[in-house]
């Protein structure tokens, strides 16, 4: 399961040979910081919830010094992770038993229609799950029968629609992080990529694709006896489904992905010239992993990176650094106070791109060794992303993650992100 992701499975493994790595005496602002944090999660959730006027965390707490007095000034880290290890185990929970539905539903589904994959079920890892926030998850559910992927065919107008009729204006060509996907593109396919069901004029297009996806996951929640547990969410353009846990209602993405292991995308303009983040032992090391393309649209399949992600993640704090937990506790920021609820604007992919971004910018290990001027650092690039409403891919950095995203919501963010920069601390919505 890859949060950027949320790493529930590979952060429980590694997390105290991290604890020992930022430690020692804390300053001023470190201290008041980690205490708000920390005191946050302590406040009766009716509480926190059912504020009708805005209000700071410190002047709420100023009632209660002794909680204030009780808090130990030990290691650093141990102040930082209780709200971060909070979180981590109730996604975990709530991963653990979307696993094993998702498992069932997709094994029904590839049971019906061979092209699908059936997603398996993990007690530690999976790499199918990504956790955008504690409550919005999207799985990759990987296509068969395509493989020995060729590259981008030469160009060529399309005059179709999702029907099959003609028209008399082609289709747009793809954008940013779009591109055609085409059976000639691939040196074996089974016969039924061929079918008309999925295909026109020797196009493979996603919203048919979904359309017979959408209709398997249908019957599939019927045949494995899960109505009571699982619905397929309506006017969505892809395929959305609720999942009861016993920590509450998940809302998934399922994503029919086209797995590319064998090469990396003619549009990913990375690494750029005279960058030294990351090493190009590193570089080489990413792009051997490949690429995906997931079908979230109707004529164009959408790039994903989402393991060259995963592993640029995992191995960020290889020199001691603190980039990781920076990143925490800007997401356990965003989850609580600047961007919570169901389906938050900015998710935790979003943050990942931040962080990114200022790793490239910031490369030495110098950088990301004093935790508060590393996360303020961090805090400022966010902003400044969602205040123009504007952050470039990675991988492809011609695509906006933002184009598609409220700007009424962006700009709430933005606000609540800016207070904290005048006046670093949590405060309550």
């Amino acid at each position: 399961m890859a949060d950027g992701f949320s790493q529930v499975g590979k952060e429980n493994g590694s997390e105290q040979a991290r604890r020992g790595q930022v430690s020692g005496p804390c300053s001023q602002f470190q201290r008041s910081f980690i205490q708000r944090v920390t005191l946050l999660g302590k406040l009766p959730t009716s509480f926190v919830l059912h504020r009708e006027k805005k209000q700071k965390v410190a002047a709420i707490l100023g009632t209660d010094q002794e909680a204030m007095k009780s808090l130990p000034e030990g290691d650093l880290q141990d102040y930082l992770l209780s709200k971060v290890d909070l979180r981590r185990q109730q996604v975990s929970q709530s991963v653990e038993e979307v696993q094993r539905v998702i498992h069932c539903l997709t094994a029904e589904v590839s049971h019906q229609d061979s092209r699908f994959q059936a997603v398996p079920a993990s007690d530690t890892y999976n790499d199918s799950v990504k956790v955008l926030a504690p409550r919005l998850f999207q799985v990759t559910v990987p296509l068969k029968g395509l493989s020995g992927y060729k590259g981008a065919r030469p160009q060529r107008w399309r005059y179709y629609n999702l029907q099959g009729a003609k028209l008399t204006c082609p289709l747009r060509d793809p954008e940013g992080l779009q591109q055609w996907l085409e059976t000639e593109q691939f040196m074996k396919t089974l016969w039924q990529w061929h079918q008309a069901d999925v295909n026109i004029e020797g196009d493979i297009v996603p919203a048919k694709v979904l359309q017979v996806f959408r209709a398997l996951v249908e019957n599939a929640v019927r045949t494995c006896h899960l109505s009571g547990k699982v619905s397929v969410l309506a006017n969505r353009a892809a395929v959305w489904v609720a999942v009861e846990t016993s920590t509450g209602q998940v809302e998934l993405e399922l994503v029919p992905t086209v797995e590319i292991p064998t090469a990396w995308s003619e549009k990913a303009q990375w690494p750029r010239c005279l960058k030294r983040w990351p090493s190009p032992e590193r570089v080489e090391c990413i792009k051997s992993f490949g690429f995906n393309l997931v079908a979230r649209s109707s004529y164009h399949w959408q790039l994903s990176f989402s393991q060259a992600e995963q592993v640029l993640f995992e191995q960020l704090d290889e020199d001691g650094g603190c980039r990781r937990r920076c990143f925490q506790v800007l997401r356990q920021l965003k989850e609580d106070v600047w961007c919570p609820g169901q389906r938050p604007v900015i998710t935790t992919h979003h943050l990942q791109t931040v962080l990114f971004w200022t790793c490239e910018k910031y490369p030495h290990l110098k950088d990301w060794q004093v935790f508060h001027q590393a996360l303020l650092r961090l805090v400022r690039k966010l902003h400044r992303c969602v205040s123009q409403h504007f952050l470039k891919h990675y991988f492809v950095p011609k695509s906006n993650l933002l184009q598609s995203a409220s700007p009424s919501e962006l700009d709430a963010v933005a606000q609540k992100v800016a207070f904290f920069l005048k006046n670093p601390q949590v405060t309550l919505p």
